[in-house]
């Protein structure tokens, strides 16, 4: 039994049936949780949100993703491929924001081609967050995408920008206080390249490096795109 995790859940109000109501899981998960299984990436975003707890007081195995002192504060996880990332780790990752919700990415990736995650990403906006969205120009897949994000960037929903050199950069997404970065090298697809994850911490330099290469970026951004690119 997580007794951590008991504890936090009796402490913020939550039963079993309730937590499993805000996260939009079955409540079999959430018991199997309780029992000590460790959640997904996402899921771990959300439901240490929604308690107010840190994640690495729900599970502090967590802290072992890398041995040794030289691991930053603030880096949360690491995983090898962003492919063993699942499509709901990622909703949940995003559905965790809510007051700053940032993505610079290619203009190929498949989540701004899903329509559940455009939807969500507007919601958010639609909720008080800001939503900001920086698309590397001049790449193939560049029209699917804009076509997708334009009627919320036409609404005032999302600022979307483009920057033509933001292909060569990893991609970072940013929920408030949680950061993923998706490392990219040569020959090798992202889908097949590592993620780390960061969380926002006293004494971490990691999170705030990445999230001012995002705003220098964001800042040399080209505005007023169209949906034809």
């Amino acid at each position: 039994m997580n007794e951590v995790l008991r504890r936090a859940m009796y402490d913020a109000g939550f039963t079993e049936v309730d937590l499993s109501v805000e996260l939009s899981v079955d409540p079999k998960t959430v018991r199997n949780w309780m029992r000590g299984q460790v959640p997904h990436p996402g899921s771990r975003i959300a439901l240490a949100a929604a308690l107010g707890v840190e994640a690495e007081v729900l599970w502090p195995r967590l802290d072992a993703t890398l041995p040794g002192a030289g691991k930053p504060s603030d880096l949360a996880a690491v995983y090898p491929r962003r492919s063993g990332i699942t499509r709901s780790d990622w909703l949940a990752f995003f559905a965790a924001g809510r007051t700053d919700i940032a993505l610079l990415a290619s203009a190929s990736d498949l989540l701004l081609q899903d329509a559940e995650v455009v939807q969500l990403l507007a919601a958010k906006s639609e909720g008080g967050a800001r939503v900001r969205v920086v698309l590397a120009s001049e790449q193939p897949g560049s029209s699917s995408s804009l076509r997708r994000l334009h009627p919320l960037m036409q609404a005032g929903i999302v600022e979307l920008r483009l920057h033509d050199d933001a292909g060569m950069y990893n991609s970072i997404y940013i929920s408030d206080d949680q950061l993923l970065v998706n490392q990219r090298a040569y020959g090798v697809s992202d889908s097949e390249s590592p993620v780390y994850h960061y969380r926002r911490s006293e004494h971490g330099e990691m999170f705030g490096t990445y999230v001012n290469s995002f705003e220098m970026i964001w800042s040399a951004s080209r505005e007023n795109v169209s949906a034809s690119g």
